[in-house]
């Protein structure tokens, strides 16, 4: 998701300046890539890039024909094939031996159902979406209708596609990645014609809820922060709860445990991990906390403080459902060998991502399969 208010953000800055945008999206993969299909990159008529679509190899010529999309006015699809050592404009064994499929789109600001305006209404609202960004594999020359239609749960939906029969397939196609919160690449045959539809699941960023505002929640903030992640600092301290403090935080609230949660919206997409170093605060919070359908709650500190919680909820009436406790993580962070407020950032994010991904934190190596799932690169077919 930061990838994509990144590039909102540099569209909007382009607008003021009064130039010229393309937008290049990663349609289709097959075998290896750095980045998978989903990937954008916005380039403006300046050669400014903000995003990407490879680890930097491909960028170059991308820059170079998104150009001449911007000058043209017409979209166009590019293949790089990475398994081709001799390839004079990708350079010698990239290792990444696979094809890349790319969409390059130019951007009429004028539009309102221009690419750059659908993802802006992504970013806009913390709301679960799905983006269907349409081409044609066979007919290259053929119309590329690009960045088509978006999806949110509130069944907005925006969808310049001439054909109703293939409009209607592809928004039941984008409530299904909705529904099931995946992505799949799909073709719609009818007759001599074709196009594929990349369907893209896009959850709202996480949003992490740092209960503390000391020293050692500092390099929490910024780190999150790079990530793209929403961060809300709360305390009921005000000479450390202040956004002087906290420059990077997205908020910072003042506020004791019982007021905490009226001042904060939370949903299935916010982690929360206390570290007030207050037992009374983390405790009272906890309980706050525990019935929320939050996906991970943190406890900084060593086992026993949280066994203690734990058992003083369940002497003061509160139970802990099996549930319940699954989702508390304490100590907080994974076993990297932490020491410093910054290693144990980088420990708690960690831990945070490997939940809210539902992935195993292992090491690559250790891994038997590819890092990406091939399956979502199996194109599905249909008969209109």
């Amino acid at each position: 998701m930061k990838e994509l208010e990144d590039i909102v953000k540099a569209y909007h800055n382009a607008c003021q300046q009064g130039l010229k945008t393309a937008l290049a999206t990663v349609v289709h993969v097959e075998g290896s890539a750095y980045r998978q299909p989903g990937a954008r990159m916005l380039v403006t008529e300046n050669g400014t890039l903000t995003g990407a679509i490879s680890g930097g190899c491909l960028e170059g010529d991308a820059l170079r024909k998104a150009q001449l999309v911007i000058l043209q006015q017409q979209p166009m699809l590019v293949t790089y094939d990475t398994n081709d050592e001799d390839d004079a404009i990708l350079g010698v064994g990239l290792g990444c031996n696979g094809i890349i499929h790319i969409l390059l789109e130019p951007i009429n600001a004028a539009s309102s159902n221009n690419p750059l305006a659908l993802l802006r209404e992504v970013v806009a609202h913390r709301s679960p979406a799905a983006l269907v960004t349409l081409f044609s594999l066979r007919q290259r020359k053929g119309p590329q209708p690009g960045t088509c239609l978006l999806l949110t749960a509130n069944e907005q939906t925006v969808y310049p596609i001439e054909d109703k029969k293939l409009q209607q397939a592809v928004i039941t196609d984008a409530r299904v990645a909705l529904g099931t919160q995946t992505s799949f690449t799909k073709t719609y045959q009818a007759g001599n014609n074709d196009f594929t539809a990349h369907a893209a699941y896009l959850p709202p960023a996480i949003q992490l809820l740092i209960a503390g505002a000391g020293n050692d929640v500092i390099p929490l903030v910024k780190m999150a922060g790079l990530l793209g992640w929403g961060t809300i600092v709360a305390d009921g301290r005000p000479l450390y709860a202040t956004q002087s403090r906290f420059p990077d935080a997205t908020r910072v609230v003042l506020a004791k445990p019982a007021q905490l949660l009226s001042a904060v919206n939370t949903d299935a997409y916010t982690a929360v991990i206390l570290m007030t170093h207050n037992y009374n605060y983390d405790l009272a919070l906890l309980a706050q906390l525990l019935p929320l359908p939050l996906p991970y709650i943190g406890v900084l500190g060593p086992a026993k403080k949280l066994q203690r919680m734990l058992s003083e909820l369940m002497e003061n009436g509160i139970p802990v459902s099996r549930q319940q406790r699954a989702r508390i993580h304490g100590p907080a962070g994974l076993d990297l060998g932490a020491e410093t407020p910054e290693e144990i950032a980088l420990s708690v994010v960690s831990e945070i991502k490997s939940v809210m991904s539902t992935a195993a934190a292992t090491s690559l190596r250790e891994k038997n399969t590819t890092i990406h799932p091939r399956e979502q690169q199996i194109i599905l077919q249909q008969v209109l």
